[in-house]
This record gives structure tokens, C-alpha cells and sequence, in this order.
């Protein structure tokens, strides 16, 4: 039988927050002598992974968000992989929402992962299937994985991207390298609390979308730039709709979509709060997301 790989866990933290992905690290049914724990505390999240990258004395290293929770058998089940899928050298698992997530977090959680909500990325906060050829619409480093000798090969995160510093650092690799989704690694992920918190998250994300293409030298892809059309459609409507009535129908269909979401959700979760909450959310991050994206544009034009 296979010997069991060593793992080095890199784990960024702000410096005021706590890292509770200890308590489920330290349950885990996988030998002590064969993983490794690396805590860097800093504001800048890319600079602690690259800080982690530096210390790992193990071959993988193992990105976690701080605020997540892993089942017991979390490295069972990567290191099962691993031996299964010898040639694949980085592979990410799902981020779900938390059991114990209070209500808003819990109901964002679900709007999240629904196609309306964060379009193919939605696949991020999912089970789905075994991919040995992912990229960004499935991975995120809140659970990733990757052998020490890639980041030797595409360079270290860049620290002038955060967040976003993920889908960057996965361009890269997969010039060189496939990456896997490996559904029976998961995470549970905190949500942000409130609407504010969520909308400045998802804000960034749309900002720094745009930041990370412009590195990379490449153009987004046009489903990207929708949520920043919709957002210019709501601040002109007052004067299109001077114009002609027919302005009014996209909002009509977009109503009727974000409602049907919604009742889908409450169904499929059987929480009632998700037919208010879940329209709500919906219009939120996707006017977050859009200003997020024409932000960028003012900044650097």
C-alpha cells in the first residue's frame, strides 16, 4: 500500500480574527506525524500564503480559510486522491455553507450556489462531480491544494490581488498543469453576517476581476460584464423610461426570475425567510458586483 502523503496546512488570518479551523484540525483521523500546521497572521492574504509557501517543510501544501470547518477524514480523503490521481499535482474541494450559519449567512449561503446567483461559479459552494481538468468557476483557496514544486514552477500569489488572488494564481497553473475538483474534500465556509459585509465582498470581487485580467494580460469573459450593464440599466432607467415604456420590461423579467429563485430555494430548503431574503440577496450582489467592475474603470482611466 501507498505510504500517506505529508501535508503542510497554510492557513491565513487576519490579525483579529481567530482561527477556528483549528478545533477540526485538530480531530482529524489522519497522522500527527504526517501533516503540519502553518498560521500566518497579516492583512494581506496572499502574502501569507506565499509566507507559508516559504516555511512548508512537506511536499503538498494545503490552503484553508481560517473561519471553515473539515470533516474529521478531510486529509483521508485527500490523500486518497492523491494516490488515486497520481499525475494531478493541485487539486480543490467544494466550500459549502455552514449547518450552523446564522440565518442571513445560511440563505446567502444558498443564493450563492444557485446559477442565478453566482452564475457557473455557483459550483464552488457545491458537491458535484469528480473534474480533473477544473479552473476558477469550481476552486477557490479556501480549499486548495497543491505539491510544493508548482508554486517553483508559476511563481508565488500575487500580493497586489486580494481577493481574487485565486482565479490568478489558477490561470497560471493550468498553463502548465490540469487542476482537480475533488468533491469528497469539503469545507465548511463561513458567509459573511450581514448584507453589508456580503455586499462589500462581492464589490471586491468585481473590482479586482478586472485587476487580475488586466495582469494576466487577457479580457474578461463577457458574462462578467453583465451585472455592471444591469447596474448602468437601473441608474438610467428614471430617463429611458422617458423615453419609451418598453425600458421597463428587463426589470419585469429580472423581478420575476430573482421572485422564482426564491420560491425554488425555499422549496429545495425548506426555509420560508428564503422567499424575502433570497430576491434581496440576488439584487444585491449582482448591483455589488457591477459597481465593482465600473469602479475599476474609474480608478484606472
Amino acid at each position: 500500500m501507498d505510504k500517506k502523503i505529508k501535508f503542510s496546512l497554510a492557513i491565513p488570518v487576519a490579525p483579529y480574527r481567530d482561527c477556528e479551523i483549528l478545533e477540526s484540525i485538530k480531530k482529524q483521523d489522519y497522522p500527527k506525524s504526517h501533516y503540519e500546521i502553518l498560521i500566518q497572521a497579516g492583512t494581506n492574504a496572499s502574502k501569507n500564503r506565499n509566507i507559508c509557501i516559504k516555511k512548508a517543510k512537506n511536499p503538498y501544501i494545503y490552503f484553508l480559510d481560517d473561519d471553515g470547518i473539515i470533516p474529521k477524514d478531510f486529509l483521508s480523503k485527500a490523500n486518497e486522491f492523491f494516490q488515486k490521481h497520481k499525475k494531478i499535482k493541485s487539486m480543490g474541494g467544494p466550500q459549502l455553507t455552514p449547518k450552523d450559519d446564522k440565518t442571513f449567512a445560511k440563505i446567502s449561503g444558498y443564493t450563492q450556489e444557485s446559477f442565478l446567483g453566482s452564475f457557473k461559479m455557483g459550483q464552488r459552494y457545491k458537491l458535484g462531480e469528480v473534474n480533473l481538468d477544473a479552473d476558477e468557476l469550481s476552486l477557490t483557496t479556501a480549499n486548495f491544494c497543491a505539491k510544493k514544486e508548482v508554486f517553483k514552477k508559476v511563481g508565488l500569489f500575487n500580493t497586489e490581488l486580494w481577493p481574487g488572488e485565486d482565479p490568478e494564481m489558477f490561470d497560471r497553473i493550468k498553463r502548465i498543469y490540469k487542476i482537480a475538483f475533488n468533491p469528497t474534500t469539503i469545507i465548511y465556509h463561513r458567509r459573511r453576517p450581514t448584507l453589508k459585509g456580503l455586499c462589500k465582498q462581492i464589490y471586491n470581487y468585481g473590482k479586482v476581476r478586472q485587476k487580475k485580467e488586466a495582469i494576466l494580460g487577457q479580457t474578461a469573459s463577457p458574462v462578467f460584464y453583465i451585472p455592471a450593464i444591469f447596474t448602468l440599466y437601473l441608474i438610467s432607467l428614471p430617463l429611458t423610461l422617458l423615453l419609451s415604456t418598453l425600458f421597463i420590461i428587463p426589470i419585469i423579467i429580472y423581478t420575476l426570475a430573482i421572485i422564482a429563485n426564491g420560491i425554488h430555494i425555499t422549496i429545495k430548503e425548506k426555509s420560508p425567510l428564503s422567499l424575502i431574503l433570497v430576491p434581496i440577496i440576488n439584487l444585491f450582489i449582482h448591483i455589488s458586483y457591477g459597481l465593482g467592475i465600473i469602479a475599476y474603470f474609474f480608478d484606472n482611466h
